[in-house]
């Protein structure tokens, strides 16, 4: 399972489901959450960095929308990930 949620609103945006942990599961949650929330210039995507949401086709998608990548490491572009990635809401 693929989710992206708005960390602000604490709502889900994007999810996708599927047996494998492919880059197009992924996008097929990106793709989601761009629809519904049309985001604004200055948007930051945070994830754990796995394989799939640093894929080429994944990254270039959220460059074409103007949204900004987490940095590598960055405790604080990552942190909220990170948090909630290990805790059960």
């Amino acid at each position: 399972m693929a989710v992206l949620w708005d960390l602000f609103s604490r709502r889900v945006i994007g999810w996708a489901l599927g047996q494998t942990l492919e880059a197009e599961l992924a996008l097929s949650a990106l793709r989601m959450a761009l629809i519904q929330r049309q985001p604004a210039f200055g948007l930051v995507h945070h994830s754990d960095r796995g394989v799939q949401y640093a894929s080429l086709a994944y990254t270039d998608l959220l460059k074409e929308h103007a949204i900004q990548i987490s940095r590598k490491g960055n405790r604080y572009d990552n942190g909220a990930c990170e948090f909630y990635k290990n805790t059960e809401i």
